[in-house]
């Protein structure tokens, strides 16, 4: 399968692989934080180990740039490591790993969040909704933006998990509409700091500038986080060119690299990267890169911990070598999402509101659903193996009797 990789992507694979926080404890952290980002030490290091032994040379952004743009020819298949959204995670525990073993690196950073407290909407958002699951709570749907039964609806009637929920709604939502989301949930749950995650802190200049003196490269990744392509230019403009910017200001280094929030661009978003000095793109895509393609389109295979979990749930070299080989693409089991989209015009982005009939029908469609129970694991499932054991424990699961649910809102999330 690497084999016929290989010849679809013109000689050499061009593996490009996406990871968000690095962790120490991945058991402990799951009960707390969006499961899709985390990746524990020992994995993220196995992982590099598993690339090296497979054939890969651990190249840089740069390198998977110059092959395909035939500037280099490659004498093996290249394995580029990349990091999105900063957090202090990839700090503390991704960074020793990778100076250690000599692999390099990009992290792209979101520059709104650096040297500050703040934590990023997703995770507040998940944050929040676990709140309203555990205290059981029904939110006031009048109070806030139209589009909230559009996330809430789905999770609470057990449709959608608080992960795949989240992921979508993002996706198809300007950043205003979150916060406002935010603000609206906190207010109804009466503040106080158990609202705010303490997880998900995000790295300092400090930090940024010394992983750039040990040879580390970084990227732009907006100003705050936001979603493109449901913007106008001028924002477009601004999130991409004073990111760059505050980076080359702060660490001295010039900023080439630009990852896509969201994994969603556009033909205006490609526009102004190249009208400003940037070579690459990187989207969430998760197909092959091939020699001669677009470098502002690169595909890459975002990565966490249950990827490489075998039927034991301990580590499978051997699930790890299929993921980075792509089998389950080529045997046609894995669908990507494609995340080019057409750019939303000024007078649709300016708008916070979704049709009223259609947020009307909605929400009388979540009244009329059966009320769900949330309740807690108490003791691990018989025959499960000790390692998820340990993650279902505490979890919560949604019961909803007599509704036809998703298969996964019948499992704890955390599994997913």
């Amino acid at each position: 399968m690497a084999a016929y990789r290989r010849s679809q992507s013109g000689g050499r694979r061009i593996l490009i692989v996406s990871y968000h926080r690095v962790v120490s404890d991945f058991t402990g952290e799951l009960q707390r934080s969006i499961p899709g980002l985390l990746i524990s030490q020992e994995t993220f290091r196995r992982h590099l180990e598993q690339a090296h032994a497979a054939g890969f040379e651990l190249a840089s952004i740069g390198d998977a740039v110059d092959v395909m743009a035939g500037r280099r020819t490659a004498k093996k298949d290249l394995f580029v490591v990349t990091f999105d959204d900063g957090y202090r995670d990839v700090y503390r525990y991704a960074y020793p790993v990778l100076k250690e073993m000599g692999v390099p690196a990009i992290t792209y950073l979101p520059t709104a969040f650096i040297n500050t407290d703040k934590r990023f909407n997703h995770d507040r958002l998940f944050h929040l909704l676990r709140r309203v699951q555990e205290r059981r709570f029904r939110p006031d749907y009048d109070t806030m933006p139209s589009p909230s039964v559009e996330l809430l609806g789905p999770i609470l009637t057990g449709q959608k998990t608080t992960s795949a929920a989240l992921d979508d709604f993002i996706g198809e939502h300007p950043t205003r509409v979150l916060t406002g989301i935010i603000d609206s949930l906190e207010q109804q749950l009466g503040g106080g700091e158990d609202l705010v995650p303490e997880q998900g802190d995000v790295m300092n200049w400090d930090e940024v500038r010394q992983m750039a003196r040990d040879g580390f490269e970084f990227g732009a990744h907006t100003l705050g986080h936001t979603v493109l392509t449901l913007e106008p230019t001028a924002v477009v403009e601004k999130e991409i060119v004073e990111s760059k910017q505050t980076i080359e200001r702060e660490v001295g280094v010039q900023v080439k690299d630009f990852a896509y929030c969201n994994g969603w661009y556009s033909d205006e978003m490609i526009r102004v990267l190249k009208q400003h000095g940037f070579r690459s793109g990187v989207t969430t895509e998760d197909l092959p890169n091939r020699v001669g393609g677009d470098p502002f389109a690169l595909k890459r295979k975002v990565m966490w911990e249950n990827f490489s979990l075998g039927l034991m749930g301990d580590y499978s070299s051997s699930l790890t070598v299929c993921q980075f080989d792509d089998c389950f693409g080529v045997l046609g089991m894995s669908h990507p999402v494609l995340g080019h989209r057409q750019h939303m015009s000024p007078q649709a982005a300016g708008s916070a509101n979704v049709v009223v009939q259609e947020a009307a029908a909605a929400e009388a469609a979540f009244a009329r659903a059966t009320p769900v129970e949330v309740v807690d694991v108490t003791a691990p499932v018989s025959g499960t193996p000790p390692r998820v054991a340990a993650a279902v424990t505490g979890a919560q699961v949604v019961v909803a009797p007599n509704v036809a649910l998703a298969p996964e809102a019948a499992q704890p999330e955390e599994l997913q």
